[in-house]
Parts: structure tokens; C-alpha cells; sequence
């Protein structure tokens, strides 16, 4: 400041400044010169704020969110020089001022036009790189059939530990090193997304699951002894948390700072749009401390950072390792997007797309991915089994079909007629997963399939899918077709991303839509007259998922029909999860109780149509659908 206004007074320039608001800059001036002049001790600056420094209102109580009077801005108007008409003047013409602004303001202008241009080029050469060995695959290919009963958190770390090993292996035959392994082609597709992709947890990598992708790959400060391979001590069964700075470090190792880490992680997302530099950061963390850096978790879907965070374990599940742990929010914050997967292919399929929107640019309005898992494992041929038993992926157009061990009349058994590929149901399960929601069980198309009458859809997330597939069942005894949909998203079936659209997903391409018959009868027929009653078509719903009810109990409302929300709603006690599912009212014996509760009170309610349509129905009108008549005369 003293160069540039070299021919004003110390006197006059601190005066100026102190006409600025805030701080008295000389005292801060001051006290800074004063702590330079010992090179033995450390200085502490407290800098006690006046707000309003220089105004009438200054350390006022309540002046956070005051304004100047009129008076006073008339005298700060008058005291600049400026007419009555100009409320704020700009520094006169060929003054020195107006010179040194215009040029500071064309160079601010050109580093812009640079920085945007290095970004520009950054993203054309990493799309090259991309495409050079085929697109980003739609899936990891994980073998998981060897392992017993393995769980969502196993699979992150067996997605992150085979991005590692790709990342860190050459893809040139001439660069390998003595136990490197060539790249498959698959593998060589996603070399170089997994070079941009870095993990990192506050000190719970480990517990999370990505043991296989830290062990001898943390990066840090060498200034940690390795006494046990120094001794001869070393145990090779457990990871090396010896942190190094080799180029193959890709793990950041935070002690139990969340919100450290979850800032590291918003400033790393915000690489690829600030340098053209796709480096993709993945967070683990348990999930009931992601509320420890929330206002940093706030922040970082603020400013569109772009981000993998997984939170796990989640929920009452984890109740083996402490009842504290167990309560899970909806977050419904705009720029995210929430996944809870089930099965392990969801897991894959849910972090592959993650990582190739992130990679392409092409997550807008969804930068912030979060991913719930859990420790609880579950027996990952169920998904198969009951997807093969659906009209939909059979192989002849066989109907109606009746449930094996529940034969009825002029209905052919589901175990006789054959089904889809693997590969070819999973190529449409993927697509549904991706969308938000799929179903594992579905009786459209067997024999005495009844809305209204003995039909109800169970809506599940996470483990809870295992208790929805037992509730079903028992139903089925019963004579009521259980219907289970799989929440993978519940942004993308009720949320603020389903709001978009109007939940298309949900009423339309999972047909879920309280007034499916009604509504195209009932249109341009609003007017208020008599009214008939016709018992209800609609199929009430049952939701359960291991959190607060805010994450799926507006399913219902959305269609139009009667939910029954069963949630989290207390706090939650130690042991093993059947019983804890137990104590909350969200096990297999809950939802059936629920079923039977919804499917009553739907009973009960009445559907009201005015009189001027029963015309149209008994003569069978043109304009009203055959649904109507063969209702009527039910009815």
C-alpha cells in the first residue's frame, strides 16, 4: 500500500483504512511487525473485532445484520466527494487509481481466459484417454461366488482393491514389474480411471473394508519408524499401514478427523472442474459420522465438488458393534445422490456408473454420491432365484402361472418354464438398479392376482431385502401376493431427483400408481354432483428400511394409497441384528403384520365417482376404458 500511494501520509492512509469497516488494520499491522522481533518464543494475535470499525453502529450488539441510516450514508457520501445523485463513484478518468484497476482487471481477466483453456485441454486429453482402451466398463467383474455370504462393505473393498492394483500395474508388457501380472482387456478399459481415483478415512480404512487397497499403498510423511520389519516381525496376513511417497501411495490415512477428511475430499472433487484433472476422491467413513463433518459435507455439495462417499457400516445393522452407532438420516441435499445396495452386483454396478459419470463429466446435478453398506452378509443367489420365478424374464409367454408347492387350477407351475440367461436378466437388472429400484419379486401374471383384493407391494432397502423376501413368502401361505421392490436409490424413486420428473420411475415404469384405473376415467369429469361408491383397485404399500422413516414414507402419498412406514424410530441397543430387527418392528414378522394392516384398511376405503359417469360405464362408452365395465359389473 505504502509503494502504491507513495505521496499519501502514513496518518492519511491508516485513517483510509480504517474508514474500510472491520479490523483497525494499523493495530493488526502493528501487532504483526511486534512478533517478528523475538526469534525465541511463539506469539499468539488475538484480534478482537469491532464490527462496524468506522461506522456509528460499530460493537453495537445485534449490528451483524444492521444497515446504516440515511443520515450517516449522506455524510460517508458527502465525506468521498461524491454528488447527491451518485451513490457510488468510480476513481476518476487517467487517475492513477482508475489506471492501476483497469490493469489489474484486464490481467484477473486474461488468467481466467487461461485457467479455462488449461481446463478445456485437460478435459479433451483425459476423454482421449478414456476411449483409448474401449469405454469404461459397465462393471467391475468381481468373482464373488467362493466367498460365504459376503456383504456390501467386502465388496467396496474388493471394487477399490482391483482399481489399485490396475492403476498401479503398467499397461506397457515392456514396463512390468517381476510380479506384475499382464492387464486383461477388460482390466486395460479401466486403467485410466483407476489412476484418478484416491481413497482416504478417518482412521477407519481398515474397519471399512479397504485393507486390500491400503496395504503398503498409504501415502504420507515417512517419519514413521518400521520397527517390525526392522525386528523381523512383521505380520504379512494384516495390512501395511507404514505410510510411504512412492507414486503408487494412493491412500490418504487421516487420523479420527471426519471433518478434516471430508474437506480433503470436497477439495479434491472440485479438481476436475477446476483444472480439467478428473481425480475422483472416495471417502469411507461409518455412516453415523458423517453428522461429525456435515457442515462440510454441506459445503462440498455447495460448490458441486464431485465425490464418492461411503458410509459404513450403516444403521442398526452394525448393532454388534454398538447400539450408539446406529441411527441413519436422509439427507435430502441438492447435488447428491444416495445409493443403498443390497446385493454385491449392485455395489459393482452403482460404483462402476459413479465412476464413469464422474470421469466423462457427466453427473450434473448429482456430483455427491453417497453409498450406504453394511457387515451383514447375505446369500447372493437369492437375487437370481426370484427374479427367474417373474412372468418377465420367462422364456415362453406362459399365463397365467401358479407359485411352486401352490398349484391352482388352469395355471401352469413357474419351475416348468424356462427363463432368461443370467447374463441376460442382469443386463435388465442393471438398467432398473441404476434407475432407483427394481423388483426381486413379482406376481403380475399368475393365477388370482388381485389388486385391491389380495395384492401388496413391500418396498426394502438395504439388508431389510432379506426380511422382505421372508414376509413375502409367509404371505403367500396366506393367499396375498407380496410383491418386493429393492430400493437402491431413494433420491432417484421419492427423493429430490425423483421430484424432477414427477416420479415417473416409481408410477410409470414400476406401474406403481394408486389410481390406475380410475384416473383416465375420472378425467374431464371434475365437476361436484351425486356421488356412487365402488370398492377400491388400488394395492396398498408396506416400506422397511434400516433408518428414519423420512426415506421412504412418502411412497404411498406419491401414488395415492395407503403406506404403512416401518422404520427406525428409537434408539437402538447392542446384539445380534435379527434381534435388534426385532426390537425396532422392522423384521420379517413386522412386515407381515404391516401387510395384513394395510391390506384391511384399504378394504375398508371407499372410491367415490359422480353419478354422470355411470352412464358412460353401464353403455360401455367409447371414451372410458374396458377396465371400467368389467369393474362395474364386479362390483
Amino acid at each position: 500500500l505504502k509503494e502504491f500511494f507513495a505521496s499519501t501520509s502514513d496518518k492519511d492512509l491508516y485513517a483510509a483504512l480504517r474508514d474500510f469497516g472491520g479490523h483497525d488494520l494499523p493495530s493488526v499491522i502493528e501487532a504483526l511487525e511486534q512478533s517478528k522481533k523475538s526469534k525465541r518464543k511463539p506469539t499468539i494475535i488475538i484480534a478482537h473485532t469491532l464490527k462496524g470499525w468506522g461506522l456509528q453502529m460499530a460493537a453495537s450488539q445485534g449490528n451483524h445484520s444492521a444497515l446504516p441510516e440515511d443520515d450517516e450514508m449522506k455524510a460517508l457520501q458527502k465525506a468521498q466527494g461524491l454528488p447527491e445523485d451518485k451513490l457510488f463513484g468510480s476513481f476518476p478518468a487517467g487517475s492513477k487509481e482508475a489506471a492501476y484497476l483497469k490493469e489489474r482487471g484486464e490481467e484477473l481477466l486474461k488468467q481466467i481466459k487461461a485457467q479455462h483453456k488449461l481446463r478445456d485441454d485437460n478435459q479433451k486429453e483425459f476423454a482421449e484417454k478414456f476411449s483409448e482402451h474401449g469405454a469404461i466398463p459397465e462393471s467391475m467383474n468381481i468373482n464373488f461366488k467362493m466367498a460365504n455370504h459376503p456383504h456390501t462393505q467386502w465388496m467396496l473393498g474388493q471394487c477399490t482393491a482391483k482399481l489399485t492394483r490396475i492403476a498401479n500395474t503398467a499397461d506397457s508388457a515392456k514396463l512390468l514389474g517381476k510380479d506384475q501380472k499382464a492387464l486383461t482387456p477388460d482390466e486395460l478399459s479401466w486403467k485410466a480411471a483407476a489412476e484418478m481415483l484416491t481413497t482416504m478415512a478417518p482412521d477407519v480404512g481398515t474397519s471399512t473394508n479397504l485393507n486390500p487397497a491400503m496395504d503398503g499403498k498409504i501415502f504420507g510423511a515417512q517419519s514413521v519408524p518400521d520397527y517390525e520389519t526392522q525386528m523381523g516381525v512383521k505380520d504379512t496376513k494384516l495390512p501395511d499401514l507404514i505410510p510411504g511417497q512412492d507414486k503408487s501411495d494412493r491412500f490418504l490415512r487421516f487420523e479420527i478427523v471426519e471433518s478434516n477428511t471430508m474437506s480433503c475430499m470436497g477439495s479434491y472433487g472440485r479438481i476436475r472442474d477446476t483444472l480439467g484433472i478428473p481425480i475422483l476422491p472416495l471417502m469411507t467413513v461409518y455412516d453415523f459420522f458423517v453428522k461429525r463433518a456435515l457442515d462440510q459435507y454441506f459445503y462440498n455439495l455447495y460448490w458441486k465438488s464431485s465425490f464418492i462417499l461411503v458410509g459404513t457400516p450403516s444403521g442398526v445393522t452394525l448393532s454388534p458393534e454398538g447400539a450408539q452407532h446406529g441411527w441413519k438420516s436422509d439427507f435430502q441435499i441438492p447435488n447428491q445422490i444416495t445409493w443403498e445396495p443390497a446385493f454385491c452386483n449392485e455395489m459393482d454396478w452403482i460404483l462402476s456408473e459413479s465412476i464413469r459419470l464422474h470421469m466423462l463429466n457427466k453427473n450434473e446435478g448429482r456430483t455427491g454420491v453417497i453409498v450406504r453398506g453394511v457387515t451383514r452378509g447375505v446369500d447372493q443367489k437369492l437375487l437370481l432365484k426370484n427374479l427367474k420365478k417373474q412372468m418377465r424374464f420367462k422364456t415362453e409367454a406362459t399365463s397365467p402361472l401358479h407359485p411352486t408347492n401352490y398349484a391352482l387350477e388352469g395355471a401352469v407351475d413357474e419351475a416348468s418354464v424356462g427363463s432368461w440367461s443370467d447374463d441376460q436378466i442382469f443386463a435388465q437388472l442393471r438398467g432398473e438398479v441404476l434407475a432407483g429400484a427394481y423388483y426381486i419379486v413379482d406376481y403380475r401374471g399368475y393365477q388370482n392376482y388381485e389388486p385391491g383384493d389380495n395384492v401388496v407391494h413391500i418396498f426394502c432397502m438395504g439388508s431389510l431385502v432379506t426380511e422382505a423376501l421372508i414376509a413375502s413368502e409367509k404371505l403367500l401361505a396366506r393367499g396375498i401376493y407380496g410383491n418386493v421392490i429393492v430400493v437402491t436409490s431413494s433420491d432417484l424413486l421419492c427423493g429430490n431427483l425423483a421430484h424432477a420428473n414427477n416420479y415417473q420411475y416409481l408410477k410409470q415404469d414400476l406401474a406403481i400408481d394408486g389410481n390406475l384405473f380410475l384416473q383416465p376415467a375420472l378425467n374431464g369429469h371434475s365437476t361436484v354432483g351425486d356421488m356412487i361408491t365402488l370398492s377400491g383397485r388400488r394395492t396398498p404399500i408396506v416400506s422397511v428400511h434400516d433408518g428414519e422413516p423420512g426415506m421412504l414414507d412418502n411412497i404411498g402419498s406419491i401414488v395415492g394409497v395407503r403406506q404403512e412406514a416401518l422404520a427406525v424410530r428409537k434408539h437402538s441397543k447392542c446384539g445380534r441384528p435379527v434381534d435388534i430387527y426385532a426390537y425396532h418392528h422392522i423384521d420379517a414378522a413386522a412386515i407381515e403384520e404391516a401387510c395384513g394392516k394395510v391390506l384391511s384398511e384399504t378394504a375398508m376405503e371407499t372410491v367415490k365417482v359422480p353419478t354422470a359417469l355411470v352412464s358412460e360405464i353401464s353403455g360401455q362408452a367409447p371414451s372410458v376404458p374396458g377396465d371400467w365395465q368389467q369393474l362395474w359389473n364386479k362390483n
